[in-house]
């Protein structure tokens, strides 16, 4: 069964296609990057089927939406700005200054950034990065920093970014970096065939690159609305909008070229308040408000918008159109979510009644490829309830195994369970077939009839998604209920990342990996005299909790550390990373360290979600 698109949706206004194609210089031949390895870290040919007309394995306006996303090459957005789009899950923008280019958002990895700036430099010249900007801080937007900065020539190279990127950047990858990951699997489809019954896309882009993620810390900080910085001759213009699509992220206008960068605050789809992979809910109040302010504060200085993803806008009674319109959508879920909420309806109750206004339902740019109204409404609900939505049956409910026991007894066993759910099935009720099915698979994971029923509702609702992540997680948990788990394709913890983290940011890294249990009859105390920042760190393990405080390095807390270890950052990290103490200056007994280390768990990269 595959739900069809809305009548009303207006599949003749070819306008989308003709902005995705306007501009359009030289396609890179073929579109298939590689690393140093030769293996394949991004195939744009793999989408090539979306030039086929829509199947019935897919929601016809999800595939509308894959085909525009799905164009790739160096694109004119206009004189001296440029988009290698298609190439990634985001764009790299390129803006030419007097010496050079300014790289803007450099996708996620080195390998597919190079690719970007080459074709650039095969149509437009060999011009030199003069400058690096970062509009936000998720890694489609700077992991492929080292692709157009080689590791030394930095040196004098302005990079900015707006106030908090370097926390915000890091700490995403580490603290829950790799449950994070896990979910990416299925909110991105990394392990699905590129094909019309597998990944079609992600309603943002078409799929992440799996090269060498990168970071080039920032040396200059966008820290208000209003600031102003000229690289290479060219004049940026910034808007702060902290909290909205990342904790750390802004707009900018180059005044000169009237052209004005949304970031990924607003895109052509309805984005996420919060994303199936996980992360802090966002405020989607405040998202409102600072596309309200993108308006108000930049005038009427510009005639084409483009942003970190998708095609660019032209014209600037469309800009403000589609600006108001994107405003409007992040206002009304959050207004509406409140005012159902204080009915007294929960997040699943408000999500299954609210319904957009008919303006909105009908933009395409409002259509929850990516994000979803469903998800969205649950998120604004969290935010302000937090998970508990006040009905004590729902307090202190058994976990999903011990659960599934008592649904499958319930039924009258597991061979009444599923036969229940293949009538539902019938019915045509696959939510609830999936609902069943799940408590008979966590009730027994060994029941095979079982796991290839729910594989078979799965794939049914995902061939009927119109959001590509919904799509990709329902077509991903079909695939291992078949298949089983496997490891995550893409790891952002890499060494210059990691060699990002503040000393604080470090420790809290290893207080989130120690083995409480084991360490519950565990006391010891460790300094870490900081030699390049001149600060001493107080680590304590006591109860099965690290905990730790800085101050300054010639303040020595009571009662003394059990161990002392005078070093720098740079040999802290190699610390941690298990590489010993030799050349460490070291005071006290020096198994502490060996101690600590010993309670420190490795995270597990293939853990089971749709079975136990």
């Amino acid at each position: 069964m595959t739900v069809p698109a809305r009548d009303d949706l207006p599949f003749d206004d070819l306008t989308d296609f003709e902005n995705a194609d306007r501009g359009f210089i030289a396609a890179l031949d073929p579109p298939v990057i590689t690393d140093a390895e030769a293996q394949i870290v991004y195939d744009g040919n793999a989408y090539a089927f979306l030039d086929e007309d829509c199947p019935d394995t897919a929601h016809p306006s999800l595939w509308r939406q894959s085909q525009l996303c799905a164009r790739h090459g160096l694109y004119e957005v206009t004189e001296g700005v440029y988009q290698v789009r298609g190439l990634d899950l985001s764009n790299m923008t390129l803006v030419e200054g007097k010496h050079g280019v300014i790289v803007i958002d450099p996708l996620i990895s080195a390998e597919c950034a190079a690719a970007a700036l080459g074709l650039y430099h095969e149509h437009r010249g060999s011009r030199p990065v003069t400058g690096l900007v970062y509009t936000h801080s998720h890694v489609d937007h700077f992991g492929g920093a080292r692709g157009v900065v080689a590791r030394g020539s930095e040196s004098g190279l302005p990079v900015l970014a707006p106030e908090g990127f370097l926390e915000h950047a890091v700490s995403e990858s580490v603290f829950a970096g790799n449950a994070m990951l896990r979910r990416s699997a299925f909110m991105y489809g990394s392990r699905l065939p590129r094909a019309p019954r597998g990944q079609i896309g992600t309603g943002l882009g078409t799929i992440t690159s799996t090269g060498t993620v990168t970071l080039i810390a920032p040396n200059v900080d966008i820290t208000r609305t209003g600031q102003e910085e000229t690289i290479d001759g060219v004049r940026f213009v910034f808007q702060l909008t902290p909290g909205t699509e990342a904790p750390a992220e802004m707009n900018f206008l180059l005044p000169e070229q009237r052209a004005l960068c949304v970031a990924e605050n607003a895109s052509h789809t309805l984005h996420n308040v919060l994303t199936l992979r996980g992360a802090p809910v966002r405020d989607a109040h405040e998202w409102a408000r600072y596309l309200d302010e993108t308006i108000d504060v930049f005038g009427d200085t510009y005639d084409v918008a483009f942003a970190s993803h998708h095609w660019p806008i032209w014209g600037r009674a469309n800009i403000v159109r589609f600006l108001g319109e994107q405003r409007d959508l992040y206002a009304y879920l959050h207004d509406q979510t409140l005012r159902m909420l204080n009915r007294g309806l929960t997040g699943t109750e408000i999500a299954e009644e609210l319904l957009l206004p008919p303006a909105l339902e009908s933009a395409w740019h409002a259509r929850g490829y990516y994000g979803s109204v469903s998800h969205n409404v649950k998120a604004v609900y969290q935010r302000y309830m937090g998970w508990y939505d006040g009905n004590p049956a729902h307090l202190w409910e058994h976990p999903p195994v011990e659960l599934g026991r008592r649904y499958v007894e319930l039924a009258g066993g597991q061979t009444e369970t599923l036969v229940k759910a293949r009538a539902y099935i019938d019915a045509g009720d696959l939510r609830f077939a999936a609902t069943l099915l799940n408590h008979l698979v966590f009730a027994d994971p060994s029941n095979n009839a079982a796991k290839d029923t729910l594989a078979g509702v799965y794939e049914r609702l995902g061939y009927g998604a119109e959001n590509g992540t919904w799509r990709n997680a329902y077509l991903t948990a079909a695939l291992e209920l078949r298949a089983g788990t496997a490891d995550i394709p893409v790891d952002t913890t890499s060494p210059e990342l990691t060699s990002a983290l503040t000393v604080g940011m470090l420790l809290d890294s290893l207080a989130v990996r120690i083995e409480g249990p084991r360490a519950w009859n565990e006391h010891l105390t460790l300094d870490l005299v900081i030699i390049d920042e001149q600060r001493r760190h107080r680590v304590n393990l006591h109860n099965g909790a690290l905990t730790h405080r800085a101050m300054p390095v010639h303040h020595t807390p009571k009662p003394h550390a059990d161990l002392t270890l005078t070093l720098t950052r740079p040999e802290l990290l190699g610390v941690v990373s298990g590489r010993g103490l030799a050349g460490i200056e070291s005071d006290g007994d020096t198994t502490v360290l060996a101690r600590l280390l010993s309670y420190v768990s490795e995270p597990d990269k293939a853990f089971p979600i749709v079975t136990p």
